[in-house]
C-alpha cells in the first residue's frame, strides 16, 4: 500500500522519530559526565540544524564527530548554561517563598530569564553552524532574538509547551525522556535554520562565519 512506502508521510514521520530517538539517546549518554552536557548539546544542535535542512548524514557518526570538534566549547557552555540558569531558578524559588510575594524579585526574575533565554536560545545553533567565539555567538544570539522578536518568543512557547507536556505525569516522563530534549532541539533548529538564511541573504553576510 502507498501508505507504507519509503515515500509516504507515515514512513518520513516514522523515520524522523527513530532518528529523533536515537539522537537523544547519544545526548543522554554523553551528558553523563555532567561537565559534558555543553558538548553533548553542541553535537546534537549540529545534528538537528542538518535534520532541519534534510541533510544529516550517518547520525551516530555525525555527532561524535561534533562531540569531539566542539569539546573545549561545550564544556565552557555547559557552565554558561547552568549556572545562569539555576541562578534565574533560584529568583524564582526565593520569590515564592517569601510569603505574599515580592515584587522586586519576581521583576528580577522575569528580566533574568528574559536575558538568559535569548542568549541562549540560539548561541548552540550558531557554534555548531558557524566557527565563532563562545561570547559572539551568546551576543550574536541576543541580538537576533530582539530582530527576529515575535518568531524567537513563539519558539520560546513552543519549547515550554512541549517541556510542560513531558512532565505532565509519569507516562509523558517516560516518552520525553526517549525523545524529548531531542525534540526540543529539532524545534529550535528549526526556527534557527530559517533566520540564519534570511541573514545570510543580506549584503555583507557569509555563510560560513557568524559575524
Amino acid at each position: 500500500m502507498k501508505i507504507f512506502s519509503i515515500d509516504s508521510p507515515l514512513y518520513r514521520f516514522m523515520q524522523r522519530l527513530w532518528d529523533v530517538f536515537r539522537l537523544n539517546l547519544l545526548w543522554l549518554l554523553c551528558c553523563l559526565p555532567v561537565v559534558t552536557i555543553g558538548c553533548s548539546t553542541l553535537a546534537a544542535f549540529t545534528v538537528t540544524m542538518h535534520m532541519a535542512d534534510d541533510t544529516e548524514g550517518d547520525i551516530p557518526k555525525d555527532f561524535f564527530k561534533a562531540f569531539k570538534a566542539n569539546f573545549k566549547q561545550g564544556i565552557v557552555m555547559t557552565f554558561l548554561t547552568l549556572i545562569p540558569v539555576y541562578a534565574v531558578y533560584l529568583d524564582f524559588h526565593i520569590y515564592s517563598q517569601i510569603e505574599g510575594g515580592s515584587l522586586p524579585v519576581l521583576i528580577m526574575g522575569i528580566f533574568s530569564a528574559y536575558f538568559v533565554s535569548f542568549a541562549l536560545i540560539y548561541a548552540y545553533p550558531l557554534l555548531a553552524r558557524y566557527d565563532n567565539t563562545i561570547a559572539n555567538s551568546l551576543k550574536n544570539s541576543f541580538r537576533i532574538g530582539m530582530k527576529y522578536f515575535f518568531r524567537t518568543v513563539l519558539v520560546i512557547a513552543i519549547v515550554a509547551v512541549e517541556l510542560f507536556i513531558i512532565l505532565w505525569n509519569t507516562t509523558t516522563l517516560l516518552v520525553g525522556a526517549l525523545i524529548g530534549p531531542a525534540c526540543v532541539f529539532y524545534t529550535i533548529s528549526g526556527t534557527a535554520r530559517y533566520i540564519f538564511g534570511e541573514i545570510e541573504k543580506q549584503p555583507g553576510s557569509v555563510s560560513n562565519r557568524d559575524e
